[in-house]
Formats: structure tokens, sequence, C-alpha cells
């Protein structure tokens, strides 16, 4: 702006005063909204808000520290730097050039038929909107680390000795594999939590997990697939079902499918759990699907007569203490080893604890001090039971879960598998119910705790935008431009093949500030001109020409400078959405703004120029050029 007003003839002073007095004000508006967009990230009270709450902090002061370069250090470079005057030839009207009188004649036509163009804008808004159902949703991508977790599942009552020569076979397996640096085992457990998207695991003794280090991205892809062929071969690790995951941004979500059965008997839940999984299974979306219960484990059952137990003074925790000390021992005393104090463990001969027989000849000692066999007083007979049994709000719920197959997200493959449920929905039992979890649920929680700092966001963009527009109209007008974002941003996910998710989504909310700023500055820079007296029309066309150059350029600069992230895991779809919603709401922007004014407030062609209005003093001293 400095040198536009130079070459039309001002001298330094009042160009670079012209700088900061026109446009100080509308920039730190523009600013402090595009910030406030930011708000419900960084207060929102949730687990991706903690992740993820640090980019409005960051942003803002980044923002405002810009705004203060722009209309203080940047005029002052101007003073320093730029000619006193330009010389008597060299001043001439610097929008009489040939691409500003084709856009001269753009936004002519666009306030002359401004009803057709605002029809058509609203009709690619709403084919936009449309369009986002085709963009794969995303909670958060996977993570860019060279790690990979490998859980090995045996059978329910799986001993540990029986995991660790399972562990030992896998990390032969793992030894001789170039592209791994390093690996680590942990056997009954899952590892420490030494990365916050990693889901501890309850101890097991049928369960361990790896962590594999390996060189790089590419070297930790060809590890997975090797894993995951290797182990879909039922006959080389016949016994184990594996899971071969990345790590992965943003809070845990262990399998990105799940459905949870929820009811109050677990014979029902564990029925309609099984429709549920063969269904899920016919989907060529997801893979390697499973319960959470898995299969039901041996047991036996010790019914407890207890008249007969009262009739020898015992009680039913008596009878259970001496079959739990029997087989499964208890500790009487401990021993030193070194620094440590291990436990002596007392229980029958494995002769005496391998058959149902056997334990019916358990010894009960009685009060009087005789000894009665155990099956005189209680029935003993096998049985199957549930070896984990969950609850979600006092009922039982078991979860269908599975992994998505490469290219797929977890929301997107939940959307696709929820109408084949909907028959089994239909069917289900009254107090029974399906619910949905993983990826989507956990983005739905997100999303949740984000709109809950939407109405403080708006109050704020509100308050700003009735300070700088001083008009409830004016105000209403501008903030209808924030939605057009969508209308770039759909395109861009869908021609990247992105998708849209928490980050994304930051970005469409920070978007809309940035297209709202732009159209601050326009309306300001219109109310300026018919404040002097030109005619509304011409104010029109004539402050949107003026305007462009600096809104493209604002507009190319940002873009150019998302390009780098667009490789990135995490804010390539921030950067992608925010590239395209800027391209196409600088062009909006030139041409539906000033359309929507002239509606709005009704501007014709031969409206009448207002007389000029009184204004501060510093900017009449700086809007009147001097002559060369």
């Amino acid at each position: 702006m400095m040198v536009v007003k130079l070459e039309e003839g001002w001298d330094r002073l009042q160009a670079v005063s012209y700088a900061y007095t026109s446009t100080a004000f509308p920039m730190l508006t523009g600013t402090l909204i595009t910030a406030a967009g930011f708000m419900p990230v960084g207060f929102a009270k949730s687990i991706a808000g903690q992740y993820a709450g640090g980019i409005f902090w960051v942003v803002g002061v980044a923002l405002i520290l810009s705004w203060l370069a722009a209309v203080i250090f940047t005029p002052y470079l101007g003073m320093m730097l730029l000619p006193k005057k330009l010389s008597a030839g060299a001043h001439h009207d610097v929008y009489d050039k040939p691409v500003y009188h084709r856009l001269r004649r753009v936004v002519d036509w666009a306030v002359q038929h401004r009803i057709v163009v605002l029809a058509a804008t609203v009709l690619i808004l709403g084919i936009a909107g449309a369009g986002m159902l085709k963009v794969q949703q995303q909670f958060f991508p996977t993570a860019s680390r060279p790690e990979l977790l490998v859980d090995l599942r045996l059978r329910e009552g799986a001993s540990f000795a029986a995991t660790e020569r399972e562990v030992k076979r896998v990390e032969e397996r793992l030894a001789k594999d170039p592209d791994i640096e390093f690996f680590t085992a942990y056997t009954g457990a899952g590892t420490p939590r030494f990365y916050l998207s990693i889901q501890p695991e309850l101890p097991n003794p049928g369960f361990a997990q790896f962590v594999i280090k390996t060189a790089g991205i590419e070297q930790r892809e060809r590890v997975r697939a090797r894993l995951m062929e290797l182990f879909d071969k039922d006959e080389d690790f016949p016994d184990l079902r594996a899971r071969v995951q990345r790590l992965e941004f943003g809070p845990p979500v262990g399998f990105p499918v799940q459905f949870r059965v929820v009811g109050p008997d677990k014979a029902q839940v564990r029925e309609i759990a099984y429709r549920v999984r063969d269904t899920v299974r016919q989907s060529a979306l997801v893979r390697d699907t499973q319960l959470d219960w898995n299969e039901q484990v041996r047991s036996v059952r010790v019914d407890v007569d207890q008249d007969k137990a009262r009739l020898l003074g015992l009680s039913t925790a008596d009878i259970q203490g001496l079959v739990q000390t029997t087989l499964d021992g208890a500790p009487v005393t401990q021993i030193r080893r070194g620094e440590e104090l291990v436990d002596v463990v007392v229980r029958a001969v494995p002769e005496e604890r391998k058959g149902i027989g056997q334990i019916g000849d358990l010894q009960v000692f009685t009060r009087s001090g005789t000894t009665v066999p155990l099956s005189q007083m209680a029935r003993i007979e096998p049985s199957f039971e549930e070896p984990v049994l969950w609850r979600r709000n006092r009922d039982m719920a078991l979860t269908v879960r599975a992994d998505v197959v490469d290219g797929v997200q977890g929301p997107y493959a939940t959307a696709q598998i929820r109408p084949s449920l909907q028959p089994i929905v239909d069917s289900l039992p009254p107090g029974y119910r399906i619910e949905e979890g993983g990826a989507i649920e956990e983005s739905n929680k997100a999303n949740e705790a984000l709109f809950a700092v939407f109405p403080v966001m708006f109050a704020v963009m509100l308050t700003l935008l009735m300070i700088q527009l001083q008009s409830f109209s004016r105000l209403a007008m501008v903030f209808l431009t924030g939605p057009l974002a969508i209308i770039g941003v759909v395109p861009a996910l869908l021609v990247f093949q992105a998708p849209f998710g928490f980050v994304a989504l930051l970005g469409v909310i920070a978007l809309s500030g940035m297209i709202m700023r732009n159209s601050i500055i326009l309306v300001d820079q219109i109310d300026q001109d018919i404040a002097r007296g030109v005619a509304p029309w011409t104010a029109i066309v004539d402050a949107t020409v003026r305007r462009s150059r600096p809104v493209v350029l604002t507009a190319a600069a940002a873009v150019l400078a998302m390009i780098p992230l667009t490789r990135s895991v995490f804010w390539g779809p921030m950067a992608i959405s925010i590239m395209g919603g800027l391209v196409v709401a600088t062009a909006l922007t030139l041409v539906f703004v000033p359309a929507l004014y002239a509606a709005w407030f009704r501007i014709r062609r031969d409206s009448p120029a207002r007389a000029s209005a009184a204004v501060p003093l510093a900017a009449t001293a700086t809007a009147t050029p001097t002559g060369p």
C-alpha cells in the first residue's frame, strides 16, 4: 500500500501514515477473529483438547505479533527504505492496467447481477456440503514414528509358560529381519505407556506385547506387511491371535471400528454379539474381527449344600478357602533371596488336583476336628464361564471390534457397516442396545467438547465485529461469509484424497476467521469511500479493485506457506483444507462480497452519493494526496 500511494504522488510520510491509519484497526479485528477461531480447541474439556489445546495459544500469540509487525515494523521499514518521493514522471494510476480493468468489469457485472451471484454461491455451497459426505472422516492420523506394536493373545486360560514359548518363537523370526533395529517383549502384561495413544492392557498370562523399533517409515511398513502375512498363516502360529499396529496421534482409541452390545444378561449379550460379529466380518473394509470377552473357559463349579455345611459347622467361605488353597495355592510364609522376599505357596500335589474326581475326595476339616469329603456337602460339576466381564453403566457390555484395511478410516468403515446392522437393532429385545465405539465415538466426544465452546467463540467474534463495524446489519453480512470456506475445502480434500479429521476441522474454523477478516477490510474500505462522498456503486467497485492486490497477495503467501505442511501426516489435512479454502474464498471475497453488499443495502447504479462525512483529523490528513 505504501508503494501504491507513492506511485499516486504521495510523499513518504503520508504513504507510511496512511498504511497504518487505514488498515491497522480492521487488521487487528480480523487478526483477533482468526485467533478466536481456535478458541474451541484451546478450552475444550476433553482428552483431544488437552492433546491439541496448545494450538490456540501458539497461533494467538503468533497472530498478534504478526499484526504488530505489520502495522509498526513494516511502516518503519518503509520510512527507512522507500524514497521520500517519486520523480514527477513516475506518478501514474496504479489501477490503470489491463488486469485491473478486467477485474473492474467482473466486479461491476457481479454487482449488477447480484441475485445470480448470490444464488449461484448458495447453490455451490450446498453442493460442497453434500460433497463432504464423500470425504472420509478421521479422528487423528497414524503417527510418523518408526515403532510397531504387536499384540499376541493365546486362548483364554493359557499359562504364562505357554505364552513365553510362543514369544520366543516370534523373537526368533524378528531377529532375522534386517529392517528391525531392536525389539522388546513384555509377557503377561502390556508395554509401559511410553506414548499417549497406547492403551494399557490388563495383566493376563495369555497375553504378550512386542515393541519393535525399525529404521524408518518405509522399513516400518515393510516389517508390518511381513508380520501380518506371517500371522495370517495358521500353519505358522495356529495358537496365536496377533495384531500388528502402528502408533497413532491423539488420544487412545484402540480398535478403530467397535460396536458395543449392551444388556442385562451376559448369555443374551453374547448371542447378539455373535450376530453382530458375523455381519461386521462380511465388510471388505475391516479385518481381524473379534470380541473383547474372548472365548469361554472351562471351570469347575462347586455348589455347596448350605444345610449340610451348617450341620458340620462350616461356611461357604471355609470351603472356598480350602478349594482355592488346594488348587491354586496360598502363601504361608516368605523366604529371602538376595534382596527380594519370595512367597512360599502351599497346594496339593498335581495328582490330587488334575481331575474332578480328586476334587470331590478333598477332606474338609469340621469344627469338631473330623474330616468329611467335599463331595458329601457340595455338588461338583464342570462348566464354562466368561473369563472377563466388561460392564458399562452396570450393564453387561461386549464389544465387537475390528481393524480397518489400509486406506480406510475408522469412522468411514463404521458408517458403511451401520446400515447392515439395522435388522439386528430392530430385533433386539427390550433392554438391549448396540452402541458405536472406536474412532467415531472418540471423534464425537472431541467434537462435542469443541461445540460446547462455540457459543463463547461466536460471542467473541460478534463482539469484535460490532466494535469494528458498529452496525448489526454489517455484522450479520460479514458473519454470513464465514461458511464460504466449505466451498474450497471439500474439492481440495477430494482431489488430494485427504481425510477430514479433528485437525482439519480446526483449519476450517480458522479459515472462516480469515475469510471474515478479508470481508471486514473490504467492507470497511467501501464504507470509508462512501463516507468521503463517493457514489455507493462506484465505491463498491473501486474499493474491491483497490483491495484486490493485498487480498490476493496475502492469500497467496498463506497458501505457499502451507505447502511444506501438506507432506505432514498430522498437519497435512489442515494445510490442504486451508489452501483450498483460501483460493476459493479469495475469489469469492472479490465477487461475492461486493454483490452481497449491494444486495444487502439495495445499492443501485443511480444511487446518489452521500455528503462527505466528518472523519478523524489523522485520516483526513492522510487521505488527501498532495500533487507531484
